[in-house]
């Protein structure tokens, strides 16, 4: 990604904090940060590294950023308008530890509800749909780019889908959230599916009517669990939600 010189942020930056290892150790973060980024498609037109950016310098400890709308809107005078700003937030470490003294690590957002809720009537994507997102699942967390990656080629296709971000040891957990989150699909790839190169789909909604009164037969018509190649990813993910 590049800065507003037309520079990556790598070059134009790492000689102006080269002695300073929490400068060093910020500029790693903003590396990983551009390496989520980009394997879910989005580029410099969606996501933009701006070191211009401040927020509360007392508050925040990390990376700090903002969501901002630049579709134009024309106001009740028949004026150009810019939504702009929707949501802001970033990275507090210390917030939690000032207050009960353990050291926990935190991030949030705050996000303008009504202006969003304005600009969604404006697009027409204000629904009714309760219908929740699909979940993909870690496995391991040194692979979260490749999951990040799926979860931006689920939204390229119009599909929602997010990534769970919660503490992956206990898959358990990820299917709870899952199921909390009313996600119809979640989606697995372990070591040896990604060597294998398939990813198994999850049909949570039909895996709930089979627990519940399903026949052995319905199950074998309709498998609540299926193994499909990686890159048949999107098809099998729509197929599965057309069922």
């Amino acid at each position: 990604m590049e800065n507003e010189s037309g520079e990556t942020v790598d070059l134009s930056l790492r000689g102006i904090v080269q002695h300073s290892q929490v400068g060093r150790e910020g500029l790693d973060e903003l590396d990983s940060i551009i390496e989520m980024v980009r394997s879910q498609g989005y580029d410099e037109d969606r996501i933009r590294i701006d070191t211009s950016v401040v927020r509360g310098l007392g508050y925040y400890t990390g990376p700090v950023y903002e969501a901002e709308l630049t579709f134009q809107i024309t106001d009740e005078k028949g004026r150009p308008r810019n939504f702009g700003s929707v949501a802001g937030g970033g990275r507090y470490d210390g917030l939690v530890k000032r207050f009960t003294g353990q050291d926990v690590p935190a991030t949030g957002v705050s996000i303008g509800v009504d202006r969003l809720l304005a600009a969604l009537r404006a697009k027409g994507r204000s629904t009714g749909d309760t219908a929740g997102p699909v979940v993909v699942t870690v496995m391991d967390r040194d692979r979260m780019a490749d999951y990040m990656r799926m979860v931006g080629e689920l939204r390229q296709a119009g599909i929602r889908a997010e990534v769970y971000l919660g503490n992956p040891k206990n898959f358990g957990n990820q299917l709870k959230y899952a199921d909390k989150r009313q996600s119809p699909i979640a989606i697995i790839q372990g070591g040896n599916e990604a060597e294998k190169g398939v990813v198994i789909l999850k049909d949570l909604i039909l895996g709930a009517k089979i627990a519940e009164s399903a026949t052995l037969e319905e199950w074998k018509d309709r498998p609540a669990q299926v193994e499909v190649p990686r890159s048949d990813l999107v098809a099998a993910v729509r197929k599965m939600l057309d069922q």
